[in-house]
C-alpha cells in the first residue's frame, strides 16, 4: 500500500493517522518491521537521541514545518510515522510520486476545517517532496507559512536545489546519516526474531559470514537489508528441525550486487567526481582509482568521467606534463569506440597517469589573469606590425610594418612588442618548477631575461 493509498483512507475515516492498523502480512518486511515508536528506532542520535532538541519537540508536539533529507533507508519516512504514533495532530501523508495539486488542496481544505470546528492541526507529510514541481510547491507555500497546515518533507535530494527558497526558509531541514553496519545489524537481528511483523515464525538463522555480507553489502540501507533478508528467508526450505538457515550464497542471489548510493542527477554524482578530481590534484592515484570505480560501477556515463579528466589534465597538470592532455583525449576516443565495460580500464588508465603526473595550475591561473584583462580593459586594437597585410591597401596602412620574423634571427628567437600598447610588459604565464615546465621556465629565461615583465 503507497502513502498515497493511505492518504485516501484517512481521508475517509479508516486511518487514525498511525500505521498500527495499516500493517499486514503482504506489505514487505520493511514496512511491516517500521518502528511505532522511539523505542524502536534505530539510528540518528544526533538527532532524535535523549535530550536532542528535535526529540524534545515531537515529545512536547511542539514541531516547526520541517525537511528530512538523508540517503535511502536512513529512517526519513519512519521518523515522520514515529512523529504521526506521539502526535496530537491530524497526520495526512502524501508521495510526492503519485499525487498533485488535487490532493495537496483536499489536504489543505480538510485541515482549515478541522482547524475551525475542533482547533485539530495537522501535519503534512510529504514523502519524496523533491519530485513535486515548484508550481506544486507554491500550492503548499502559504498554508504553512500561517499555520494551516505543519510540513514534513521527507527526500534524498539536496533541499538547497529541489525545495523551493520561499518553502525551504520556512523550514527547518534536519540532515539524516546513512545508517552504521552495526544499527543495520540490529535491525536485521530484530526483524529475524519478531514473531508478529518480522520472520520469527520462520525460524530464521543467519550464518555469521552472510550476515555479515547482507550488512555491508546494504550500504547503511535498512530497507536493501530487509528485503535481501525476506526473499532468501522464503527463497530457503526448512530442515529437519523447522529452521530457516541462510547460507552466504543465497544472501548473495538475494542481494544480486550492492546497492551502490549513487544518482547520476543528484548529490553523489557531483560529490564522486569532486572526489575524484581533489584525489587526482592529491596525487593519490589509489584514492582516484577508487571514486572511479565507485562512479562506472554505479553506472555513470564514462564518457562524462572522460571530458572531466580532460578538464582535468589542462587546469591541474597543465605544462608539468603536456603529454596528460593526450593520454586524456586518447582516453576520451577510447571509451567513444569500446563503451563499457571495456573502457573501464582506459579510464584507469588515464586517471593512474593523472595522479602521477606532475602537477601545475600555472595555465589556469595564467588565463584566469587573461580573462580579467579581457573584462576589464578596453579590447585594444592589434598593433600594426601584427596585423596581416593581405592587400596593398594594408599595406599602405602599415600593416605588417617592422614585423621581425623570429626564423631570421640567431636561435629562432627576436624580442619584439606582441601586447597591445596598454598592456605592454605584462605578464600571465608564471611557470612552476614542477615537470616539464622547468624547461619551461629556463627557456623563458634564456629568451627574454629572468624578468619577463621588460620584454618588448
Amino acid at each position: 500500500m503507497t502513502l498515497f493509498e493511505l492518504s485516501q483512507l484517512e481521508s475517509k475515516g479508516e486511518a487514525a493517522g498511525g500505521v498500527g492498523s495499516q500493517v499486514s502480512g503482504d506489505m514487505p518486511l520493511a514496512a511491516r518491521m517500521r518502528p511505532r515508536g522511539f523505542a524502536q528506532f534505530v539510528g540518528q542520535e544526533h538527532l532524535v537521541g535523549e535530550g536532542r532538541v528535535l526529540r524534545k519537540c515531537i515529545e512536547a508536539d511542539r514541531l516547526p514545518s520541517m525537511i528530512f533529507w538523508g540517503p535511502p533507508g536512513s529512517g526519513k519516512t519512519t521518523l515522520a510515522y514515529v512523529i504521526a504514533s506521539v502526535t496530537r495532530a491530524h497526520f495526512s501523508p502524501l508521495s510526492a510520486v503519485n499525487a498533485g495539486v488535487a490532493d495537496l488542496r483536499r489536504i489543505v481544505d480538510e485541515a482549515k476545517r478541522r482547524l475551525k470546528l475542533s482547533g485539530q492541526r495537522t501535519i503534512l507529510f510529504i514523502d519524496e517532496i523533491h519530485r513535486f514541481n515548484k508550481a506544486q510547491q507554491d500550492v503548499i507555500l502559504p498554508f504553512v507559512e500561517n499555520g494551516v497546515v505543519t510540513l514534513i518533507g521527507a527526500t534524498t535530494e539536496n533541499p538547497s536545489f529541489e525545495v523551493i527558497s520561499a518553502l525551504l526558509s520556512r523550514c527547518r531541514v534536519f540532515t539524516l546519516n546513512s545508517l552504521t553496519d552495526e544499527e543495520v545489524r540490529l535491525i536485521v537481528e530484530r526483524a529475524m526474531k519478531d514473531g508478529e511483523m518480522g520472520l520469527g515464525e520462520l525460524k530464521v538463522e543467519l550464518a555469521e559470514e552472510a550476515s555479515v555480507h547482507l550488512v555491508v553489502m546494504s550500504n547503511g540501507d535498512a530497507r536493501v537489508a530487509l528485503n535481501a533478508l525476506e526473499m532468501a528467508a522464503q527463497a530457503t526450505l526448512p530442515e529437519a528441525d523447522g529452521y530457516r538457515r541462510l547460507s552466504l550464497t543465497t544472501i548473495e542471489e538475494a542481494l544480486q550486487h550492492r546497492a551502490l548510493l549513487y544518482d547520476r542527477s543528484g548529490d553523489q554524482h557531483y560529490d564522486l567526481i569532486s572526489a575524484l578530481h581533489k584525489s587526482l590534484r592529491g596525487s593519490d592515484p589509489d584514492a582516484a582509482l577508487y571514486w572511479l570505480g565507485r562512479m562506472l560501477e554505479a553506472g555513470e556515463d564514462p564518457l562524462y568521467v572522460a571530458r572531466r579528466l580532460v578538464r582535468f589534465a589542462s587546469e591541474d597538470v597543465g605544462m608539468g606534463d603536456p603529454q596528460a592532455l593526450m593520454v586524456a583525449v586518447a582516453a576520451q576516443q577510447a571509451v567513444h569506440f569500446v563503451g563499457m565495460p571495456e573502457c573501464n580500464l582506459a579510464l584507469a588508465e588515464v586517471v593512474t597517469y593523472l595522479a602521477t603526473a606532475p602537477k601545475s595550475n600555472s595555465l589556469y591561473e595564467a588565463y584566469s589573469r587573461v580573462q580579467q584583462d579581457v573584462e576589464r580593459s578596453r579590447n585594444e586594437p592589434v598593433p600594426l606590425h601584427l596585423r596581416n597585410p593581405a592587400t596593398g591597401l594594408m599595406r599602405g596602412l602599415g600593416y605588417g610594418k617592422g614585423y621581425k620574423y623570429a626564423h631570421n634571427h640567431a636561435g629562432h628567437f627576436v624580442e619584439q612588442q606582441n601586447l597591445p600598447a596598454s598592456l605592454q610588459g605584462k605578464q600571465y604565464y608564471f611557470p612552476s618548477n614542477q615537470g616539464y615546465e622547468k624547461e619551461v621556465d629556463a627557456r623563458l629565461k634564456a629568451w627574454w631575461g629572468s624578468d619577463r615583465e621588460k620584454k618588448g
